[in-house]
């Protein structure tokens, strides 16, 4: 379906009017084509005493006209089921239970950014947790980020302060798309303190909403925007989250989806990392501490393998002297050119460009985009 198609119109003229995740409103959507519930509303007396009453208002408020003209004016588009940019993930919240709850599938989904949605989170996974972060938890979410983006993994989360930017940036700082669902439009940028970093995550990745264009982020919003977050990624991972957290319920959905759950941990007197602890004493979450036990849990075997960390066996000590050299000019954390590896290492540039991808298939180094980091991890030494 195209935003021409006659079925498609009605569906984004109704995500102006329909609350993200409202049952009612799926519930009518399997039974009846877009167009027809579009028609019901528009056609309900003011003061019917029904939910086509309390939609109308807003329905005669909004059209798409107006939704399309707001999105196209940041470059945004609107993608509904069946498009080739759909991503099939999403029908698993249609299908598994909530814990008791149902919240299904977007009616569509509003996408901002240069990436295909379906193709960016083929091979993603998701890093949230506490907006008043600690210095700990903001390097922990960064660095997870950096490596696993340096792995091919497309990190989803959701652009707030704390963990979830330390998680975006990780992942721009290895030269790799990122996506980000909002609770509110793709047109407006909250928290505004991040206003950069989500131009930044538009330029090369995804901004994607359930709620229309110009809609505010709201505490409920925030809530159902968490299934996307889950349904979208192969596993989650929560870096420092309080008792009553809302990236706690990311990783209910996770786990409610089928996905892995996966908790860092934290120092036992921090309260910031209480949320968590009582995460990791659920059978169902796997304690990781670093990129390769997020990829042993939602990578193929044989990638895990071919992907594992050397910190174990020290596979660096057994290095030739000009191979070690080259390692020991890589940053952690944060890529840089082969050049500028020669020039620490002292040695010309296309010997360290050759060592550097003997590097890499010892699984020692990652390259991110134009440039060489370090494959370590995160609080990692290079003996």
């Amino acid at each position: 379906m195209t935003a021409d198609d006659p079925e498609t119109r009605a569906r984004i003229w109704l995500s102006g009017v329909f609350e993200p995740g409202d049952p009612v409103a799926a519930q009518l959507l399997s039974q009846f084509p877009a167009i027809a519930v579009l028609e019901r509303i528009l056609s309900a007396s003011p003061d019917e005493q029904s939910r086509f009453g309390d939609w109308r208002a807003r329905a005669r408020r909004t059209d798409d006209e107006r939704l399309l003209d707001t999105a196209a004016a940041v470059g945004a588009r609107y993608v509904a089921p069946g498009d080739p940019e759909w991503p099939s993930t999403l029908g698993d919240l249609d299908t598994h239970g909530g814990g008791g709850r149902w919240n299904p599938a977007p009616l569509g989904l509003w996408v901002r950014g240069a990436a295909n949605l379906a193709t960016v989170t083929e091979q993603s996974v998701a890093i949230v947790g506490s907006r008043a972060a600690t210095a700990y938890g903001e390097q922990v979410a960064r660095d997870l980020a950096f490596a696993c983006a340096g792995l091919r993994w497309t990190l989803v989360s959701g652009g707030a302060y704390g963990i979830d930017a330390a998680a975006h940036r990780g992942a721009l700082a290895c030269g790799q798309p990122t996506v980000a669902v909002l609770a509110g439009g793709v047109d407006r940028a909250y928290p505004s303190g991040n206003a950069a970093l989500l131009r930044d995550i538009a330029d090369s990745g995804l901004l994607v909403s359930e709620a229309a264009p110009g809609a505010a982020p709201t505490k409920s919003r925030f809530l159902v925007r968490n299934r996307l977050i889950a349904a979208l990624s192969a596993g989650t991972v929560v870096v420092e989250a309080a008792l009553r957290s809302g990236s706690l319920s990311t990783a209910r959905w996770a786990r409610d989806l089928g996905r892995s759950v996966m908790g860092v941990p934290g120092l036992v007197t921090s309260m910031a990392s209480a949320g968590v602890h009582e995460l990791l004493r659920e059978p169902e979450t796997v304690l990781i501490t670093e990129a390769s036990e997020i990829v042993a849990q939602v990578g193929p075997i044989e990638a895990t393998r071919r992907e594992r960390w050397p910190a174990a066996d020290r596979a660096e000590d057994s290095l030739p002297a000009d191979t070690r050299r080259v390692l020991d000019g890589v940053p952690a954390g944060w890529a840089v050119p082969a050049e500028t590896v020669a020039r620490e290492a002292g040695v010309r540039p296309s010997a360290a460009a050759s060592e550097l991808r003997e590097l890499e298939r010892r699984g020692l180094v990652v390259r991110c985009g134009r440039g060489w980091a370090l494959a370590s991890p995160p609080g990692g030494e290079r003996g």
